[in-house]
């Protein structure tokens, strides 16, 4: 099962428990407010909470994926917030009539006010959901969960990867087709590049002009050689999109990458415009290393000591380049080219 699978389907799980409690707990509530037991709004609350996530839990997990899923998640904000009202509202309101609960426990219906009320706080809740995750998506889960919990009011140390990601040729196509297209041009790859990102795992940090920042808690990326792994697989997605790009740019994308490792202090900076920013030497490195697999013309060029901390590293082809002294730097470092993945078998 491939990685962004399985953290799909976890992520999934996890929605539709949720999803069930809610439903469990707020018509035990409602059903003792308003007939004086608990216990029958338990049940039905349940399995109405179950229905209800697993299908709008779908829809928003799984269907994001699909063309018309992407469409609207890059409509305007208000626009998305709009259609998924508007959808995932629509089944609200089927399944409060249809009441399932009801009729697979062979209860007698319960409209009238209290099924108004229910499809009521089945709307906040699920608009409020979609409101809180658009945000995340804005901003990035990882700015998103620190913001609201804390996590970094205090700088503190961490150990990363982070791969630098540069999409080769775009200062001369902004020459022939203008900054517009080459907005669109980059935009493009950065949407091909999202699934192979969050699929081993990874966070995109920042874009920076042609350039993308992808990092890993070194737990997280250790496994499996996840870095590596990532960058190959956004490779492969843009190869399968070449022909799309060379139609409507007459030039198909190619990208190099720089891998490296190490510690960096992780904060909170700003005031009404706030973010979550690494301050370290391993981010010059990482951009230093890009800058050699450019002069190198290498696809992917790690640190050794990136490579050292990789679990599974040994499931593709490398090649040692060496000690080499990086621009700004007097000690040299030993870095090794990717090649690609070992033929199995």
């Amino acid at each position: 099962m491939r990685t962004g699978t399985k953290r799909q389907l976890q992520l999934m799980w996890r929605f539709v428990f949720a999803g069930t409690l809610v439903g469990s707990g707020y018509s035990s509530l409602l059903n003792f407010a308003s007939y004086g037991t608990p216990r029958l709004g338990m049940l039905t609350g349940a399995i109405h909470g179950f229905i209800l996530s697993a299908t709008i839990g779908s829809m928003e997990i799984f269907g994001t994926r699909t063309l018309p899923g992407r469409a609207v998640e890059q409509a305007p904000l208000l626009v998305t917030l709009a259609v998924k009202g508007l959808v995932y509202g629509s089944v609200i309101v089927l399944a409060e009539l249809a009441e399932p609960g009801f009729r697979l426990l062979g209860l007698r219906s319960g409209q009238g006010p209290v099924q108004l009320v229910s499809i009521v706080f089945a709307f906040v809740v699920t608009l409020a959901f979609i409101f809180l995750l658009q945000v995340s998506q804005i901003m990035g889960s990882r700015i998103f969960r620190g913001l609201l919990f804390g996590r970094y009011h205090r700088p503190r140390s961490e150990e990363r990867f982070f791969l630098f990601v540069d999409i080769v040729g775009s200062t001369a196509l902004a020459e022939r087709i203008g900054p517009v297209g080459v907005h669109r041009f980059l935009n493009g790859v950065f949407v091909l590049a999202a699934d192979p990102v969050d699929d081993y795992g990874g966070e995109i940090y920042q874009y920076v002009g042609d350039e993308m920042v992808i990092t890993w808690a070194e737990g997280d990326g250790r496994r499996d050689a996840r870095p590596i792994a990532c960058f190959i697989a956004i490779e492969a997605a843009i190869n399968s999109a070449a022909s799309d790009f060379t139609r409507d740019f007459g030039i198909a994308p190619r990208i190099r990458g720089a891998l490296h490792a190490g510690p960096v202090i992780v904060g909170e900076v700003g005031g009404r415009k706030r973010d979550i920013v690494f301050h370290g030497d391993v981010m010059n490195t990482t951009a230093r290393l890009e800058q050699m697999a450019r002069e190198l013309d290498r696809r992917l060029v790690i640190s050794a000591d990136a490579m050292s901390r990789l679990e599974g590293a040994d499931q593709f082809a490398s090649e040692d380049l060496g000690d080499r002294v990086l621009r700004g730097r007097t000690s040299p470092v030993r870095i090794f080219s990717v090649l690609g993945r070992v033929p199995s078998g």
